[in-house]
């Protein structure tokens, strides 16, 4: 290693080349590097989708859903699986545990399912697959003063466009429901022509067709024979011939009304009032999310200019925030860089703090090269690894650079200066990018959300901390070496003489005699340290310093989710949505006349009924972040109030999702059914008394009111059965589906069925004539007879068992997710499963993910820090020195704690990632002193003052890491823009750390450094009877005497 670095020293063009080949290629790597919001990672869900029209949800879950999830149990790999069970359809969805294959877990499932050997007649084959990984880019709608008709037309050709765009492949269409051609037949022609609705469904199935009937094979030629009456719209379907009656023919058009028409399932959109279809476009893993986010609007602004009476309008563009996060990092970086080298330039040679702050920029572009070879993106988790790395990216090269300076000082020329420089401090400086890289790696074993998320941050470090170890190995000592900063005619301006004066008065007339006082009086200087830590402790278990799971991440968007209950009508729904929006756009109109500037608050608000008459949603696009100057909860606050409460609603929640799942979210499970109603109220009614939680909902909605069907007596006595009288109503209430029709894209589904009016009443229920096997017509009303009473919307299961799920959101994004888990999880849950024994409990959300993730930290946070603790053994070559290293870890408890409460700030997930970086910073500092410590002993042959003057030697050295670290994040911590809020406290973390880490470094790891060596001291007296120096128990000595051992046995060896 030293030959190559004086080879690097001796000849600089060398490194300038490597530099200059890091910098280009870096450069291009960084424009072809992939760009999404958040990590696309391969999907681990599959999916079950079975339907069964027109049955329930009883029937769905007893006839389907529990058979297949009777077939899953035992697959390997299977994690969760959840199924819902509703009215003509059940989902089963399937997690797949990260260390598996999810393609053959898929074949696996695919194979459990074919091998149940009966599903219900009339059910549709299951469909079985594995859920795409995709993220959300940007969607537009499309509105004007046109049918839907029209619209759906547009859009159709505006999908067909952009799919034509090269590196964009995934476009979903919404707002219009299926076509259909509907049949309606009207009863009293029906009777008066004495058909039925079989008949007329056959009649229709053997009209419409194309068919061929093979071939006239003459001698010239051969004539294919082919009939083809086939129509695919309703105008064809007209006069098709149902029946011959006394010499005349009846025509479909005498016994129904045929027309063209749209599903009666509720799939509508408004923009701002206007009847509008929305176009959403997703990236797919290999897509570039501003790329595709670029094309489309590029293909805006052309429609929009083409097209007059249809316009496209951004509802939502999911690469706002992502450029957002990107211009925070520059601007970030850039400031913080500038910091780095201002303090770098008062307290080393500008020179040197230029070339130190240089690899900054290209351990960025060599990362850059990695990445863009990688399966890792640019995306808000990998740009917050970048954010994070950039505070200590220049420790090792100020280690190695201050190192060569002080070479330099002592008279040794600028080449040996490097050279010598260099060698003395890579050892410790390499096992400190070793640590830091094995710290980052635990999160490539994590599990749950954090662990398909977290790699890529982690990624980003270790790639951006491995190339800075290779500029300041090989290029950083090459260009001090040559530079004019170890120049023996150099001289110092006022300036520079000052800075290096303050320095040097810090370190001789305030740190060393501190540094002295505190090596003699052990539990003076140990008892503050250690009492700030047993503070700190006390603040987070008594709850004065807070702590969460995730923070809360602004965003310019708001959904508010609206469900009434099941059953009501889409006029109902309708209705009170527009109220809705019509409250957020009041909100607007208070907030704008409150701004200078007059803008306003709320751009767009989409409204948006479906996917059943009872549900639907507002979405609300907000001005952009910095722009409003207001974060996105409160407006959804002041949104709720003035929306007041809507009493007949099930389910009214206003707000934004996260990736990690709702805050509070309790699954009960059991199968008894009263139990689980009980508690469900029992824990809703707990959960909104906590003034922190709003929205409190469950998944276990009313269903509609149902006509229960009971025949009489007569209806046996006719000979008439359940089976005869259900189909019959089913034919004309629900309707026969008779043929399927591939019109362009649309796959357009035929109905045979009473017109909407005569669904419409009772009565008409009542007068319907049933048809017994003899012929004869009688009404419902006197074969059978009905009672009302409230059915179910959906049957949810967890893992096999019936579900019934509560959820909260937190009405203020600062509140502790974590204090209030444990008050429902210690408090509330025992005191409702005291009452429902029979009933168990699970945690999902954020909890359950909090959960999955400890687990996985439990299993692999041991191995990581056996690593950390083995690299740090062999850089010292004592068990004991590492021991003492690992000691100093926790106090750096102390300012994250207090710094977190200092500003407000709830400890979070994203200050674990601050904490892990701090770490490898401490373990880089104490290594750089504990290593100068063992120097010193084998140079002076005096532990007290080797220990002694390790401190004053380093003390620039530390010093300096910890002002560049708090520097380089400082610009972060006082940052004021919405989108830097949530990473304020990673960088709370690091820098508040790294002030009490340099007290540690300083202080505290000499005392115990001493310490150790004193316990040592008694320890071999005891063991031997013989009490040794000081220096004779130091690893140091110890190891110097082998060597001297070493080399006598090999002079004997060579003498004789």
């Amino acid at each position: 290693m030293r030959h190559l670095i004086a080879y690097f020293i001796k000849y600089p063009v060398a490194g300038n080349t490597i530099m200059f080949l890091i910098l280009v290629f870096g450069w291009f790597g960084l424009q072809s590097w992939k760009k999404n919001f958040f990590p696309v990672s391969p999907s681990r869900i599959l999916k079950i989708e079975t339907t069964y029209p027109g049955s329930s949800p009883e029937e769905i879950e007893q006839g389907i859903v529990l058979k297949i999830e009777d077939n899953l149990r035992g697959i390997t790999g299977i994690e969760q699986i959840n199924s819902v069970s509703q009215e003509n359809s059940g989902v089963i969805t399937i997690e797949v545990e990260k260390k598996y294959d999810t393609d053959l877990v898929l074949q696996d499932v695919k194979n459990a399912v074919d091998r149940i050997p009966s599903f219900p007649d009339g059910m549709e084959p299951p469909v079985i697959y594995k859920q795409e990984g995709r993220n959300f880019a940007i969607s537009f709608s499309l509105s004007g003063d046109v049918s839907l008709n029209v619209l759906k037309s547009f859009a159709q050709k505006v999908e067909s466009d952009l799919l034509a765009i090269d590196g964009l492949s995934k476009v979903a269409l919404s707002g219009y429901p299926d076509e259909e051609v509907e049949v309606a037949i009207r009863e009293d022609d029906l009777q008066a022509y004495n058909l039925t609705f079989a008949q007329v469904a056959q009649a229709v199935q053997n009209a419409n067709l194309e068919i061929t009937g093979g071939r006239v094979k003459g001698k010239k030629e051969e004539l294919i024979l082919r009939a083809n009456t086939k129509g695919y719209y309703a105008e064809k379907f007209r006069d098709i011939v149902v029946k011959s009656s006394n010499g005349r023919l009846v025509y479909l058009h005498e016994v129904a009304d045929v027309r063209d028409v749209w599903a009666e399932v509720p799939n509508r959109n408004y923009l701002n009032g206007e009847p509008s279809v929305i176009v959403e476009v997703s990236n797919t893993i290999e897509e570039d999310i501003l790329l595709v986010t670029d094309n489309v609007k590029s293909y805006i602004e052309a429609f929009n200019a083409e097209n007059d009476i249809v316009q496209a309008t951004i509802v939502r563009d999911g690469s706002t925030t992502l450029n957002e996060r990107i211009d925070l990092l520059l601007e970030n970086g850039i400031l913080g860089f500038f910091l780095v080298l201002l303090f770098l330039a008062c307290f080393l040679h500008i020179r040197l703090a230029f070339w130190v702050a240089l690899s900054i920029p290209i351990s960025f572009m060599g990362m850059f090269i990695l990445g863009a070879n990688s399966d890792v993106s640019i995306n808000v988790i990998s740009l917050f690894g970048m954010i994070l790395v950039v505070g200590i990216l220049v420790d090792d090269g100020i280690v190695i650079g201050e190192n060569i300076y002080k070479k330099f000082e002592e008279g040794m020329t600028p080449l040996r200066a490097a050279v010598e420089g260099t060698m003395q401090v890579l050892p410790a400086v390499v096992s400190a990018v070793l640590t830091t890289a094995i710290a980052f790696s635990t999160f490539f074993f994590l599990e749950g959300r954090l662990g398909e998320f977290a790699p890529d941050m982690a990624f980003v470090v270790i790639s951006t901390l491995a190339i800075s170890l290779v500029e300041g190995a090989f290029i950083l000592p090459a260009h001090i070496a040559h530079s004019r900063a170890l120049s023996k005619n150099a001289t110092k301006n006022k300036l520079e003489l000052f800075f290096d004066n303050t320095m040097k008065w810090l370190r001789d007339k305030s740190y060393g005699p501190f540094l002295r006082f505190s090596l003699n009086n052990w539990v003076l200087a140990l008892s503050f340290p250690v009492a700030l830590f047993l503070l700190t402790i006390g603040g987070i278990q008594g709850g004065f310093i807070k702590l969460t799971f995730f923070p809360f991440i602004e965003q310019d968007f708001i959904s508010i989710n609206l469900e009434m209950p099941s059953g009501t009508r889409e006029s109902v729904t309708e209705s009170i949505l527009r109220d809705i929006q019509s409250a957020a756009w009041r909100v607007n109109d208070s907030l704008k006349a409150n701004r200078a500037d007059g803008k306003d608050i709320i751009e767009n608000a989409m409204l948006k009924i479906g996917p059943s008459t009872n549900t639907g949603s507002v979405d609300i696009r907000l001005l952009g972040t910095e722009e409003r100057q207001m974060q996105s909860f409160i407006i959804s606050n002041a949104i709720r109030d003035a929306v007041g409460p809507v009493y007949e609603a099930e389910k009214l929640t206003f707000g934004i999702s996260t990736p990690f799942g709702k805050p509070i979210s309790v699954s009960l499970l059991g199968n008894n059914l009263s139990e689980l109603e009980s508690a469900k109220n029992e824990l809703k009614e707990e959960l909104k008394k906590l003034p922190a939680l709003k929205d409190v909902n469950d998944n276990d909605k009313q269903g509609p009111r149902e006509l229960q069907i009971k025949l009489k007596e007569k209806a046996y006595l006719l000979g008439l059965t359940m089976r005869d009288v259900i189909s019959q109503v089913r034919q004309g209430y629900f309707g026969q589906e008779v043929q399927r029709l591939q019109r362009g894209l649309d796959e357009v589904k035929v109905w045979v069925r009473y017109d909407i009016e005569d669904r419409g009443s009772l009565n008409k229920l009542e007068s319907m004539r049933i048809r017994t096997a003899g012929g004869l017509e009688v009404p419902f009303k006197e074969i059978a007879e009905y009672e009302i009473e409230r059915g179910i919307v959906a049957i949810n299961h967890l893992d096999g068992r019936r579900e019934v799920r509560i959820e909260a959101e937190l009405g203020d994004p600062t509140a502790s997710t974590t204090e209030i888990m444990a008050e429902v999880r210690d408090v509330i849950i025992p005191t409702i499963l005291t009452k429902h024994p029979s009933l168990r409990v699970s945690y999902e959300g954020q909890s359950k993910q909090q959960q999955k993730t400890a687990k996985s930290g439990k299993a692999i946070i041991p191995i990581i820090l056996l690593l950390m603790f083995a690299v740090i053994t062999l850089t010292f070559r004592s068990f004991w020195q590492a021991i003492v290293v690992f000691i100093l870890i926790p106090f750096a408890a102390i300012g994250v704690g207090w710094g977190h409460y200092f500003h407000g700030q709830a400890i979070s997930l994203l200050s674990m990632f601050g904490i892990i970086a701090l770490i490898g910073v401490m373990v880089n500092d104490s290594l750089v002193f504990v290593s100068r410590v063992n120097e010193l002993v084998k140079e002076y042959g005096d532990f007290n003052k080797a220990v002694y003057e390790a401190g004053i030697s380093r003390f620039r050295a530390i010093v300096l890491t910890s002002v560049t670290t708090v520097a380089g994040l400082g610009p972060l911590i006082f940052e004021t823009s919405f989108q830097a809020q949530f990473l304020i406290p990673m960088a709370i973390s690091v820098a508040y750390g790294m002030m009490v880490a340099t007290y540690i470094t300083l202080i505290v790891l000499p005392v115990l450094l001493v310490m150790l060596n004193r316990v040592k001291v008694m320890a071999t007296w005891f063991w031997t009877g013989k009490k040794p120096t000081y220096e004779e128990v130091e690893p140091a000595i110890m190891e110097l005497e082998s060597e001297k051992e070493v080399l006598i046995e090999e002079k004997w060896n060579d003498t004789y």
